[in-house]
């Protein structure tokens, strides 16, 4: 399979899940900076993917999947046995399917392309900003009494999480009131295979080969 990616991109969640479910991926480079995005060999991104953003998921059988939500929890299908999402139909899977949609769309979406574009306006970021911090203060109220997001066991929504606390500092959106946050994102600093994706999802096109 290829995952299509940037190293600053949300496409370090798909990579870590992989890494933790022991799936080998083929990584495809996007130079998401350029006007148009292109890969390595100069091609122009939108052939491969009109949404033009990355991760995009590319199975053996040719098919494509894009959105991180549901990359994700493809990947932790594929070896139910990693424990990584909820079996399908479960009330669990319920629970997983609520925090993986609101990091995408309160968190993520809050920083990219808000807080990720000054042209936007010092107003509109100040607003992103307080929204990013309302929102970690409820994940800091989830993560009570729990080591990871939906409690005991590792899971997608960690991986997910983990590329939004990641930007936080390059963002200014400061983490001083968010302890129990600030510990889980040194927990996930602490994975093995968390280390292991971040090293190989930060390669450049010079040492990831495009399709």
């Amino acid at each position: 399979m290829q995952l299509y990616y940037n190293p600053y991109g949300c496409s370090l969640a798909p990579a870590i899940i992989a890494a933790e479910a022991g799936i080998a991926l083929d990584f495809v480079h996007v130079d998401i900076f350029g006007t148009p995005h292109t890969l390595a060999d100069g091609t122009n991104y939108l052939a491969a993917n009109p949404r033009n953003y990355v991760p995009l998921l590319i199975r053996d059988d040719g098919t494509e999947i894009s959105e991180v939500a549901t990359i994700l929890k493809t990947l932790a299908d594929l070896n139910p046995a990693a424990g990584l999402a909820p079996a399908i139909g479960t009330e669990e899977r319920l629970v997983l399917d609520q925090w993986l949609n609101f990091i995408a769309t309160e968190l993520h979406k809050s920083y990219s392309p808000w807080l990720f574009h000054p042209e936007v306006g010092e107003a509109a970021q100040d607003y992103a900003k307080a929204l990013v911090a309302r929102r970690y203060a409820l994940v800091e109220k989830q993560l009570e009494g729990r080591s990871w997001l939906l409690g005991d066991d590792f899971s997608v929504a960690d991986a997910y999480l983990y590329v939004t606390v990641n930007w936080a500092a390059a963002a200014e959106t400061p983490l001083d009131a968010f302890p129990l946050i600030r510990a889980w994102f040194e927990r996930m600093k602490a994975r093995p295979r968390v280390r292991d994706a971040v090293r190989q999802h930060s390669r450049g096109p010079a040492v990831v080969a495009a399709a």
